[in-house]
């Protein structure tokens, strides 16, 4: 029962292509990236469905407890991967939010732009690269 990492379930998908001096976060850019999110968010409840069909499927009562107890570890593991992926879908429908409020794109510390490229490897970011760079090097200081 071997669990996917979340961010390949984002399927593919053509990476959008600006027309010169196109506004950023146009309203074609914005289905863009809306699409992309309902995509991911479909991929990861269909995942959450294949799971609990496993579970059940697997659930033996297994008379060894070696064979109980690593049984046991795989369904604590495909759990804990499935509660990770709860945890996006929400940040997936708060950026899904933030879209329909025409509030998507821009850096949550500094206003900037995120730009495309880096929302379309990671939708759901908030911050510019700098920032967030800059928030991971405090992070480590204060946690280190």
């Amino acid at each position: 029962m071997p669990s996917k990492n979340p961010e390949s379930l984002m399927k593919d998908f053509t990476p959008y292509v600006a027309a010169e001096g196109e506004e950023y976060m146009n309203e074609k850019q914005l289905a863009h990236f809306k699409s992309i999110l309902l995509n991911w968010k479909q991929n990861l409840m269909e995942e959450v469905d294949r799971t609990v069909h496993n579970l059940q499927e697997e659930a033996v009562n297994y008379a060894d407890p070696n064979d109980r107890a690593s049984q046991e570890e795989e369904f604590s593991l495909e759990l804990r991967a499935r509660d990770r992926e709860r945890k996006l879908v929400k940040k997936i429908n708060q950026t899904i939010e933030r879209i329909n409020e025409d509030d998507y794109g821009f850096c949550d510390e500094c206003g900037i732009e995120i730009g495309i490229r880096r929302l379309e490897a990671r939708p759901t970011a908030t911050m510019c690269i700098d920032c967030k760079t800059l928030s991971e090097i405090k992070e480590k200081q204060i946690g280190g």
